[in-house]
């Protein structure tokens, strides 16, 4: 069975990022994480990164509208 939740390695390379990245993520609150155990160790839900990742393709969509538009714009 597929674990629900992802350790930050996990979700570095999902994203092709480092590890400082994901834990910056988490630590800035744009990925919504939790802490389990002894160590308390970092873990995010695979319907948040999924989440992340789509908002993260919805801000691409509407920067490269906004560019086009703008650009479009001038004389």
């Amino acid at each position: 069975m597929p674990s629900r939740f992802l350790p930050l390695a996990d979700v570095a390379e999902t994203l092709a990022i480092s590890a400082a990245q994901a834990y910056a993520l988490v630590r800035s609150g744009d990925l919504p994480a939790i802490k389990v155990g002894g160590r308390g160790q970092w873990r995010v839900e695979e319907s948040q990164l999924e989440a992340y990742i789509e908002r993260m393709y919805a801000q691409t969509r509407e920067s490269v509208q906004a560019e086009q538009e703008h650009g479009a714009a001038r004389p």
